[in-house]
C-alpha cells in the first residue's frame, strides 16, 4: 500500500512539474495562449454572455503530502489564456487521476462547472472536453439536480464532489457536471466551463465555491487574489491570476481600496464618470459598480454609453422612440427643468411613465441578481425610458447655462447614437488619436481609460474594423444605476479581490 501510494505521489509531482512550472521567484505560473480578435467571435461569445449573466437572474481522502500548504510559497500564481482580448482563461484539473479542463475564473459567478461525459445532446458538449466520473477512484456521487438559467440559454445537470487540482490541491469540491449546455456562447467559447470566485450567496445549488474551499483548507496564505490582464496583443502570456497575495511586478505604485457594498458579486460604489473633462451628471451621487473577470467589456447605463458613443462618433442604432420622445414633447421636458420640478418626477407630468416616476424597468432589463421593484413604475418602456434619458442629458446641459434650441438639438445627435441593446457600436480607426479620455472616479481617485485602452480592434490593414469597448446595460433602482467594469478596465488596472477585509483594490497595472 506505501508503495502504491509512493507512485501516486510521484506521478502528481510529474504532473505539477509539467504543468505547473517553478520560477525563480517561488511563484507558480502556467503559460498562457492568445488568438486573434475575431468580431464575430466576439459578438457572439462576449457580447451574448454579458447579456445572459446580467439581462437575467440568474479526491476526497488524498494524502495531506499531496496538499500545497500556505507555506510552501507565498502566492500562487495561475497563468491565464487571452481570447480576444475578451475571454481569460486557464487550466484545472478534476478527479484521481485527473482530468483536464480549461475553465474561465469569473469573479462574476459562485459555480464550478464542467461539462459532463452524461451530455449527449448538446453540440458544445461534443466539442469540449467532458469529465467522466467512472474514471475517477476519488469520485463522490452527490446527484441533486442543478441549473443555472441566462438570458439566451442554460446549462443544466447535476452535483458532484471530487478533488480539483490547479497549483495546489482542493478537496472535497462540489461542481456540477453539466448533461445540457444551450447557448450558442458555449458552443463557440474556447473554454470548457466556468470556475466562479463570486461569493456563496449567489452560488446555485447552495454549493460551496472553490474560493471558499481554498481559504477554508488553508492553501493560501491570506484571504487575497489578484488579476493582472496583459492587454499586449502580441504578448505570448495572456495574463496571471495569483492566489494568497499580489506580484508587485504585475502593478505600479499602491493601491486604491473601496469597501464592498454588497457581497454577492465583487460589488462597490463608484463616482462619478467623465468623458473627456466633463462630467455625464449620472452617477454625481454614486453609482453601484461589479468588477467581473467573466466580462469582456466595461457596460454602463444606456444614458451614458450613449454619450461616450457621441463623443467618439460611435455609430449607433437609430431610436425612433427616442427621437420622436424629444419631437413631441422635448421643450416640456426643458420647461419643467427649468422651473425646478425634480428630475425623477418630470416623466410622470408628461405622462410617459406612470405612477411614482421612478427609473423605468424596460421589458429587456433585469436586476443584476433578480428582478426588483416590479410595478414601481409602469408605462410604455420605450418612451418612458427615452423621456428618461432626455432628462439626464438635459440636466446635464441645463448646468453649463446652454440655450434651450441647442440642447434640444444636442439631445437628437444624442438619440441618433443610441447603442443597439446588449450590442457594440463601432467607430472610425482613423479618428482614435482625437477622441477624448474617460474617466472612472473610484475612492476620490480619478481611473483614466485612453482611446488606445477602450477601442478594440480586429483585423489588419484595410480590413481593420475598431470597436467601442462600451455596451449599454440598464438595471433599476435599488441595484442600479450600474456599471460592469470588465476584461477593458482590469486590463489597464490592476485589481485585488480582498476577501478578508471585503475590499476592491486598484493601481495601474505594470
Amino acid at each position: 500500500m506505501e508503495r502504491k501510494h509512493l507512485w501516486a505521489a510521484l506521478l502528481l509531482l510529474a504532473i505539477a512539474c509539467f504543468v505547473f512550472p517553478a520560477s525563480s521567484d517561488s511563484l507558480l505560473r502556467i503559460s498562457l495562449k492568445k488568438r486573434q480578435l475575431d468580431i464575430s467571435s466576439l459578438n457572439v461569445a462576449n457580447v451574448a454572455r454579458l447579456e445572459d449573466r446580467y439581462g437575467k437572474h440568474v479526491m476526497k481522502d488524498i494524502e495531506k503530502k499531496k496538499k500545497k500548504k500556505k507555506s510552501d510559497t507565498n502566492s500562487d500564481i495561475v497563468s491565464l489564456k487571452n481570447y480576444l482580448d475578451a475571454q481569460y482563461y486557464g487550466d484545472i484539473s478534476i478527479g484521481s487521476p485527473p482530468q483536464n479542463f480549461t475553465v474561465i475564473f469569473d469573479t462574476g459567478s459562485s459555480n464550478l462547472w464542467v461539462p459532463s461525459s452524461r451530455c449527449y445532446f448538446s453540440i458544445a458538449c461534443w466539442i469540449h472536453s467532458k469529465y467522466k466520473a467512472r474514471k475517477s477512484s476519488t469520485y463522490t456521487k452527490k446527484g441533486e439536480s442543478c441549473s443555472i438559467h441566462y438570458g439566451s440559454g442554460s446549462i443544466s445537470g447535476f452535483l458532484s464532489q471530487a478533488e480539483v487540482y490547479f497549483v495546489f490541491v482542493v478537496t472535497d469540491q462540489v461542481f456540477i457536471e453539466a448533461t445540457r449546455e444551450s447557448s450558442v456562447t458555449f458552443i463557440v467559447a474556447k473554454f470548457d466551463g466556468i470556475l466562479g470566485l463570486g461569493f456563496k450567496e449567489i452560488a446555485v445549488g447552495n454549493t460551496t465555491p472553490v474560493w471558499y474551499n481554498m481559504v477554508k483548507q488553508d492553501l493560501v496564505k491570506e484571504p487575497v487574489f489578484s488579476f493582472w490582464l496583459n492587454r499586449d496583443i502580441n504578448a505570448k502570456e495572456g495574463g496571471e491570476l495569483v492566489f494568497g497575495g499580489v506580484d508587485p511586478k504585475h502593478f505600479k505604485d499602491k493601491h486604491t481600496y473601496v469597501p464592498l457594498t454588497q457581497k454577492g458579486y465583487w460589488q462597490f460604489k463608484m463616482g462619478d464618470f467623465s468623458i473627456g473633462n466633463q462630467s455625464t451628471g449620472f452617477c454625481e451621487g454614486g453609482c453601484a459598480a461589479i468588477v467581473d473577470s467573466g466580462t469582456s467589456l466595461l457596460a454602463g447605463p444606456t444614458a451614458v454609453v450613449t454619450q461616450v458613443n457621441h463623443a467618439i462618433g460611435a455609430e449607433g442604432v437609430l431610436s425612433m422612440e427616442c427621437k420622436e420622445t424629444i419631437s413631441q414633447y422635448g421643450e416640456m421636458i426643458w420647461d419643467l427643468l427649468v422651473s425646478g420640478v425634480t428630475p425623477d418626477q418630470i416623466c410622470l407630468q408628461v405622462g410617459l411613465c406612470y405612477l411614482n416616476g421612478a427609473q423605468h424597468l424596460s421589458s429587456n432589463i433585469r436586476s443584476v441578481v433578480e428582478k426588483e421593484n416590479e410595478g414601481s413604475s409602469i408605462g410604455e418602456a420605450p418612451l418612458c425610458t427615452a423621456c428618461e434619458m432626455a432628462v439626464i442629458w438635459m440636466q446635464n446641459q441645463l448646468k453649463q447655462k446652454t440655450t434651450k434650441e441647442s440642447v434640444l438639438e444636442y439631445v437628437n445627435q444624442l438619440c441618433e447614437k443610441l447603442p443597439s441593446p446588449m450590442g457594440q457600436s463601432v467607430i472610425d480607426c482613423n479618428s482614435i488619436s482625437s477622441m477624448p479620455n474617460v474617466t472612472f472616479n473610484i475612492g476620490d481617485k480619478d481611473f483614466v481609460l485612453t482611446p488606445d485602452q477602450y477601442i478594440l480592434k480586429t483585423g489588419e490593414g484595410i480590413a481593420t474594423i475598431c470597436l467601442s469597448g462600451f455596451v449599454a446595460l440598464d438595471v433599476p433602482p435599488p441595484r442600479g444605476p450600474l456599471w460592469i467594469l470588465g476584461n477593458v478596465f482590469m486590463g489597464v488596472y490592476h485589481t485585488v479581490f480582498d476577501y478578508g477585509n471585503l475590499q476592491l483594490g486598484f493601481a495601474e497595472a505594470a
